[in-house]
């Protein structure tokens, strides 16, 4: 290069499965078919309306010019209409919905608008890497937050009181919880909302998973008292409408916050194509039996990764939810180093599970698997463990 990297990048790490990924290739060039619970890319297909209508659209003359920033009208009244009858939350679909491109988007959107240099940010720890990666690229402070298993994997607000939480800004919270799969009750959210007004934080509340086996009603923030005021909701289409490859999130919540975060967005991106927009809206329109035979795939899949870490002698919650199963073993001393033992696993069944603690120290005992993997290579993959374990 003849010029240097900005001095940013030496903040962050290469993201785990960029380097993990690579690994895996090489091994499948080898001929290894390499099966992967690592990444939580759903492997099943949108509606079919949804992939007609954006045809649809694309077959058009006239659909391919730059769209509004703030997306079509007809897509934000869709996104407060489902919001409505999904979450029970009424937003007003001219200022309080903004759709966005994947809400990762809205994660750098809501960090650059929000942050100055130097400032506070609080991060589950276990959580998702990309909280803390953007908040140093924006040039903030990160502040792990513990969740830990014996609190439920809940903030420990107690704690939190004690720390000086004067430059704190924004606080990272995603229910149900990746890696966890922990689902929020109304109880530790009212105390999140009283919380953040009591030390004027921004609590920016992830929510992408809350329609995958999810045995209760799906929840939002935004149907908590007053949390309009202190709280911004990040949604996608990735997971529950399996759109992850076509980028489409929302970003809900008051007015003046969305129009900060648009300033960044604006000058970032043009605008979301037309006919994905217009999928989208089809997308939302999926009825309950559709929603009900993704999660019968997803639940015969998670038999399955139950019969794996059975064999593997982890255990793990019946109640979690979401695309991911989170797990530990039953005897920690047999088991001692967890990215060890995943790599063991990696080269003796060529199966590749997620060291837990890539999502942050307190997931340092743990494993995660994917459910973005068929049955039949599920298992493959069981029989391929029994074979090693059998000549061990």
């Amino acid at each position: 290069m003849i010029i240097p990297k900005a001095d940013r990048l030496n903040l962050v790490k290469e993201y785990y499965f960029v380097r993990k990924l690579e690994e895996i290739a090489k091994l499948n060039k080898e001929g290894k078919n390499v099966i992967n619970f690592g990444i939580g890319s759903p492997d099943l297909a949108p509606s079919k309306e949804t992939v007609q209508a954006i045809v649809a659209t694309a077959e058009k003359d006239n659909t391919h010019g730059y769209q509004p920033y703030r997306g079509i009208p007809e897509f934000r009244q869709k996104i407060a209409e489902w919001y409505k009858k999904t979450y029970k939350v009424d937003l007003n679909p001219n200022d309080e919905v903004l759709p966005l491109l994947g809400s990762k988007e809205g994660i750098l959107h809501l960090t650059m608008a929000f942050l100055n240099p130097g400032e506070e940010v609080l991060v589950p720890n276990p959580g998702y890497p990309g909280y803390s990666s953007l908040t140093m690229l924006a040039g903030g402070t990160i502040r792990y937050y513990d969740l830990k298993e014996e609190n439920n994997w809940f903030p420990d607000f107690d704690a939190l009181r004690k720390a000086d939480l004067s430059r704190v800004k924004i606080m990272w919270v995603n229910y149900p919880h990746m890696p966890t799969g922990t689902v929020a009750n109304k109880e530790m959210l009212k105390k999140l909302i009283e919380f953040a007004k009591e030390k004027r934080i921004l609590i920016c509340y992830d929510n992408p998973y809350s329609l995958v086996l999810n045995k209760e009603e799906p929840f939002s923030i935004l149907q908590i008292e007053g949390a309009k005021e202190v709280a911004v909701e990040l949604n996608s289409f990735s997971k529950s409408h399996n759109m992850a490859g076509w980028r489409v999130g929302m970003m809900l919540g008051k007015k003046e916050y969305l129009d900060a975060a648009l300033a960044i967005k604006s000058n970032i991106d043009s605008g979301m194509f037309l006919g994905i927009q217009q999928a989208a809206m089809k997308a939302l329109d999926n009825n309950e039996t559709w929603h009900a035979k993704r999660n019968d795939v997803y639940r015969e899949r998670r038999d399955w990764v139950y019969k794996i870490l059975d064999l593997l002698n982890f255990e793990y919650s019946n109640d979690q939810v979401g695309l991911f199963i989170w797990a530990k073993p039953k005897d920690p001393i047999a088991i001692p180093d967890i990215a060890a033992f995943v790599d063991q696993i990696l080269y003796s069944s060529y199966v590749f599970f997620t060291p837990g603690e890539i999502f942050g120290s307190n997931g340092k005992n743990f494993l995660r698997l994917s459910l973005c993997v068929p049955a039949e290579r599920m298992k493959e993959a069981y029989e391929r463990l029994e074979k090693v374990l059998t000549k061990a």
